[in-house]
């Protein structure tokens, strides 16, 4: 036998073993939020600040009326003897049918507009135990009169630089429950929009990012997904192309000549509305945990 060519080939398996435990990522050294920041920055869809939401506030609540609420509610299961705290409420998607299973919603948004459509929508429906405070997750929650409830939800609204920071403040609100809604893959907005007018396509950072920053505060989240059928329906062509306008930043003249002419290709019309000739299939996880 051969012992020096043994001890050669045995050096060389070590050097190789070694090799790869170097390269090897240990996910717990992973500043997470770090991650997150960048891949937010670096994202090509704009951020939407407040003055946005204002200007979608009318026509949101109808671009949200999709089987999502059900869905959610189902894995939620309210109890009557709830008190809510819906951070990033939206147009009421959440807090306005919780209201109705539960004893009591806070209903927090930088948007003034959702917050008026929010209210609107709870004088139509008889609702009266819902409470709005217009507010944003960098503020300061025991100056705007957050404090805690059984249950803090955050459903589509951490888009934030701090994710870290942002969990922490919904986590130090809730006394029995925490539940955060994120994307899962590439979100609400439309890759086939983008090919259309020649833009790439980047989803962002999605619910692992969530994760795995709760993972290291030593939480265990349950995970569950939603997958959210959204076909919406439109009174006319123009009210279309707007509607699929917020998924893009300064488009080009060129560029909306190229979405007009996508939305018009595959728009369908039917008694008197139209919607596009497919659905839109939309992914979410469901991030919750009980505290302890």
């Amino acid at each position: 036998m051969n012992h020096e060519l043994d001890v050669k080939e045995f050096g060389q398996r070590d050097t190789k073993k070694s090799s790869q435990r170097e390269e090897l990522v240990d996910v717990k050294a992973i500043d997470w939020n770090r991650m997150w920041q960048a891949k937010l920055a670096f994202r090509n869809s704009p951020r939407r600040d407040a003055s946005f939401w204002d200007g979608r506030a009318s026509s949101f609540a109808k671009a949200t009326e999709t089987d999502y609420v059900d869905h959610f509610l189902a894995i939620m299961k309210p109890n009557a003897h709830f008190s809510v705290l819906d951070m990033g409420c939206g147009s009421g998607t959440l807090a306005v049918p919780l209201a109705k299973l539960v004893s009591s919603v806070t209903a927090v948004d930088f948007s003034r507009e959702m917050l008026s459509v929010v209210r609107k929508r709870c004088e139509v429906e008889g609702i009266h135990n819902i409470k709005t405070i217009h507010g944003q997750w960098e503020d300061d929650w025991g100056k705007l009169g957050i404090n805690t409830y059984d249950v803090a939800i955050a459903s589509r609204s951490m888009v934030v630089n701090d994710l870290q920071s942002s969990i922490l403040k919904l986590n130090a609100a809730a006394r029995k429950r925490v539940y955060i809604v994120t994307v899962a893959g590439e979100g609400p907005r439309d890759r086939r929009l983008f090919d259309a007018i020649g833009r790439p396509f980047d989803s962002g950072p999605d619910y692992i990012y969530n994760y795995n920053i709760l993972y290291h505060m030593g939480i265990l989240a349950n995970v569950a997904f939603i997958e959210e059928i959204r076909n919406r329906t439109y009174e006319s062509f123009e009210e279309a192309v707007e509607s699929m306008q917020w998924m893009f930043d300064d488009l080009t003249f060129s560029e909306q000549e190229k979405l007009t002419a996508y939305v018009k290709e595959h728009l369908i019309f039917c008694d008197g509305t139209c919607r596009l000739s497919y659905a839109n299939v939309v992914r979410w996880a469901v991030m919750w945990w009980e505290k302890e």
